[in-house]
């Protein structure tokens, strides 16, 4: 693969931005599958053929490993949106480097896209990819993929609640009840609570069904995949093969 157009694949721009950035120089390359010992090396010439697994790239100073298909996961942090176009919040995207929001697609929008939304004041554990298989099946309700939230709650909370929670509760929007999988209370005001589902303010509405209000909420876990305590909020970082497999366990 020419590394122009591995450069373009990962999102560094046109194909002629892409091939400026090699000729100037500003373009290293480590085949690490070649030699345990290699190092980065200058290539200035941007039709020059690579094998892209593996490849590590330094464009303009910055480390910038292959990757097919983008795979990560951000802790989303409060006063946040998940929205392209956000109307009150800064937009989450905008703490992801240039090249995974410009990524090229098939479709009409570029760049990784957010599996699912979380609220403005939610916090927590954030799927992103360009894959499109992959965000259908971390997405859709038939998969039934658990999702746990660390809840904060205004009042007490007591065990008519939890069983109201776990039994399952109406929404205005659909007359089929709503249950949590699980529901573990740690103390009089928090609980881990458990879903499978993905309605719009599910966790809000459903604590306020049973006679409770929000204060908190952060996503700990998608799956198996627990958010890394050394993932501070507004960090990211690629989803390794092994969590990868987790998701996929789930």
């Amino acid at each position: 693969m020419q590394l122009q157009d591995i450069l373009y694949s990962q999102g560094f721009g046109t194909r002629r931005v892409c091939a400026g950035l090699v000729q100037q120089g500003w373009v290293a390359v480590l085949d690490a599958s070649s030699s345990a010992t290699a190092s980065y090396q200058v290539c200035t010439d941007a039709t020059a053929e690579w094998e892209p697994e593996g490849l590590r790239l330094q464009v303009q100073g910055v480390d910038w490993p292959y990757h097919a298909k983008a795979y990560l996961m951000l802790h989303k942090p409060a006063g946040t949106e998940c929205s392209q176009k956000p109307s009150a919040y800064p937009s989450i995207y905008t703490l992801l480097p240039a090249p995974l929001r410009q990524r090229p697609s098939k479709s009409a929008v570029l760049g990784v896209q957010a599996i699912g939304r979380l609220d403005q004041d939610t916090t927590g554990l954030l799927l992103l990819s360009d894959d499109g298989q992959f965000i259908h099946r971390m997405s859709s309700p038939k998969k039934h993929v658990p999702k746990v939230y660390q809840v904060t709650t205004k009042h007490p909370l007591d065990a008519r609640q939890i069983a109201q929670l776990l039994e399952g509760v109406v929404l205005d929007d659909d007359p089929r009840p709503v249950r949590a999988a699980a529901c573990e209370q740690s103390d009089s005001h928090r609980l881990a609570l458990t879903l499978t589902e993905g309605k719009y303010h599910q966790v809000k509405r459903m604590l306020a069904a049973v006679g409770n209000r929000v204060e908190g909420l952060h996503r700990s876990r998608i799956g198996a995949l627990e958010l890394p305590a050394h993932l501070l909020p507004g960090q990211w970082q690629w989803l390794t093969a092994a969590e990868l497999d987790l998701l996929s366990a789930s």
